[in-house]
Order: C-alpha cells, then sequence, then structure tokens
C-alpha cells in the first residue's frame, strides 16, 4: 500500500525545487496533490514535469488575500479536507544589515512567516482530524550564516509556530512538525537578491558549512516530506526534522 493513499496534500511553492519534488513523490505515494505558485508560466512548467494529475493554483505565498482565499478555492475543485499541508514557498534574499529597506524586510516576513500563519488560520476548517502539517524551516535558523538576518529570522518564527500550534491544536488531532533543509541544490539560489558578483562567494562560503562537504538534493527533502505527512510519523508532533548535512549538530 502506498504511504499517503487516499490523502488530499497541498504543497505552498511546489512549481519548482523541494516543492516540486515534494509533489512527485507524494503523487508517487498515492495522494492527491495541489500546489500553489506565484507564476503561472512555472505553474505550467510544474504540471507538465508532473505528468498531469495536479490541482495547479496560482497564489502568492506574501499576499493575504489570496491566503485568505485559497481554502475556497480548494473548495471548488471538490476538496472537503486536507489530510497533510507543506508550506514550502519562501523567500531566501541575503543581504548584509546595511543593504536591508523596510519594503525588503516586509516582503520577506511577508512569505515567509506573516502570510502561513494567515494560511493556516484559514485552513484550519479544513484539516482532517488526524492530519499533518509540515512548516518549512531552516538550518539557518540555528546558526549564523552572513547577510541571513531577515530570513533566518522568518525562519525561526515559523519554527516557533511548530511548537505553539501544536500545543494548540492537539485535541483536533493536527500534528505539526518542521522540516528543516540545510543548503540544497535548488533554483533558489539564484534569488538570494545580492549583486551577482557577491552570491559565489556566499555560495561557496555556504557549502563549506556542510560536514558531509555536498549541497543537498531536492529528493532527500521530498523522502522526508513524505514521512512527516505519512502516518509512519504518527508519534511526532511539535519537532524539527533536520535534513541538513550535519550543519546544525556539528
Amino acid at each position: 500500500m502506498q504511504r499517503l493513499e487516499g490523502k488530499y496534500a497541498l504543497i505552498t511553492g511546489g512549481s519548482s525545487g523541494i516543492g516540486l519534488e515534494t509533489a512527485r513523490q507524494f503523487l508517487a505515494e498515492g495522494a492527491r496533490v495541489a500546489i500553489t505558485g506565484r507564476s503561472e508560466s512555472g505553474l505550467a512548467e510544474a504540471g507538465e514535469a508532473l505528468g498531469g494529475g495536479v490541482l495547479l493554483l496560482r497564489c502568492d505565498a506574501g499576499r493575504l488575500d489570496e491566503q485568505r482565499a485559497l481554502p475556497a478555492r480548494l473548495r471548488e475543485h471538490g476538496w472537503s479536507r486536507l489530510d497533510a499541508v507543506y508550506l514550502n514557498a519562501g523567500d531566501v534574499t541575503h543581504l548584509p544589515l546595511e543593504a536591508w529597506t523596510e519594503a525588503d524586510y516586509d516582503r520577506v516576513m511577508a512569505t515567509n512567516l506573516k502570510g502561513p500563519f494567515f494560511l493556516l488560520q484559514a485552513l484550519l476548517p479544513l484539516l482532517a482530524n488526524p492530519s499533518s502539517v509540515i512548516l518549512c524551516g531552516s538550518v539557518g535558523a540555528r546558526i549564523g550564516v552572513p547577510a541571513s538576518s531577515v530570513y533566518a529570522a522568518s525562519k525561526a518564527g515559523l519554527l516557533s509556530l511548530v511548537r505553539t500550534l501544536s500545543a494548540e491544536w492537539l485535541g483536533r488531532g493536527i500534528r505539526v512538525n518542521g522540516l528543516s533543509p540545510g543548503p540544497t541544490q535548488t533554483p533558489a539560489f539564484g534569488k538570494l537578491g545580492m549583486p551577482q558578483s557577491e552570491a559565489p562567494a556566499l555560495l561557496e562560503q555556504i557549502r563549506k558549512l556542510v560536514p558531509l562537504g555536498r549541497l543537498g538534493r531536492p529528493e532527500e527533502l521530498a523522502k522526508a516530506a513524505v514521512f512527516l505527512a505519512s502516518d509512519e510519523s504518527s508519534f511526532m508532533l511539535g519537532s524539527e526534522l533536520l535534513v541538513d548535512g550535519g550543519v546544525g549538530n556539528l
């Protein structure tokens, strides 16, 4: 039997990188999958890559109106419940402290923390008993990487929600856990927001942080997400699963 057979699963930021690979793995495990993304063209490409059978929803993770509208859009497509939610969408902007503007700060926090918070609020009536919610953290919330201040703070806040919402929703049968990647080879590395001339040096610095000596692969994170979404992780609650090549522990 497939591990996610019959489950309805929502993945935000599912049109590329870890989110796209997670959608592929969820489908292979028998789930009905919906993915969100900001770009219509990116979603279309993801739909082709996944071979159809996935619900594509254009949605900006940093726009509260679009987050609040998402449950109704799912219901329009006949989705009356959610068994698994993976909030993976994120803004990975890295800048030195003196380069941040208020607009940049607000955008990152809206996408990485405020948007997910209010999306969970909106999705609550759809979450089944039992169900699994996975919040995408980052090992960056545990360590001090230069230029990561706002990004790391937003992920630390999201990982705090893992614990507080686990306690708040305990009686509802909703398990909330965090999945924190280490440096992973995805298109996100092209969206750090810094000058192109500075990016290679930062990437090399990040790679050297990894005790295993390499970047992670999207499929390694996706398989961890399958575990957290499935009944195999039924005794995990309020936890953070690090899939980071040892960065956070060694």
